[in-house]
């Protein structure tokens, strides 16, 4: 039987949310910009030591807040299935500050809202946009440091532009969703590929 994980990917607007999700299941970027108005969900599978999960990737718009119950939830179309994910990318622009005060302000709200034990929600914060990086506006052991050792959370860097990373980021999170027992005792990850009907990545 194959398992289904839940994954929301969340971020300030602009930082590449789409651009990641797309080059981890297509292989495709667009030089156009186009906002993320409508929450939309896309279903690859990805197989893990030898085992395969059906993953419900949730590109989320915008929001202001992380909904503090399930009714605020399903009042806002944009939020549904926000709050019972099984795991979060949270994405800022590696430029910009005040996208990465966005998820600062997302992630303390999960934590806070999480219906049941929400330190054991796996959290990768990811910093796009690394091909930008003398525009940067902090080193990425600052980032790290912060990010890692206070909020508890994993930290990777990519660029969707150059799809730099991205197939790791799915990865690392996985990585930790096991590790936080998810899925028995599996310590070590070996993601084969992202699969999607005709659609393959193989790492």
């Amino acid at each position: 039987m194959v398992e289904t994980l839940s994954i929301a990917v969340i971020g300030a607007p602009g930082v590449g949310k789409t651009s990641i999700i797309r080059q981890f299941i297509y292989n495709d970027f667009s030089e156009v910009y186009t906002p993320t108005r409508t929450r939309y969900v896309y279903r690859p599978s990805v197989i893990l030591n030898g085992n395969m999960y059906e993953l419900k990737v949730l590109d989320v718009p915008p929001i202001s807040s992380f909904p503090s119950s399930s009714s605020q939830e399903w009042l806002d179309l944009r939020c549904r299935g926000v709050r019972n994910a099984n795991a979060y990318i949270l994405v800022y622009d590696i430029c910009c500050v005040e996208s990465f005060e966005y998820v600062k302000m997302i992630r303390q709200q999960i934590v806070e809202n999480r219906e049941g034990s929400s330190s054991e929600v796996p959290i990768l914060v990811v910093g796009n946009k690394r091909d930008l990086q003398r525009q940067r506006f902090m080193p990425r052991r600052a980032v790290s440091v912060l990010v890692k050792k206070t909020w508890k959370c994993g930290y990777v860097e990519c660029s969707a532009k150059f799809n730099w990373h991205v197939v790791l980021l799915f990865k690392e999170l996985l990585g930790i969703a096991v590790a936080r027992g998810m899925r028995q005792n599996h310590t070590s990850i070996r993601l084969q590929g992202a699969l999607q009907r005709n659609r393959c990545t193989i790492m």
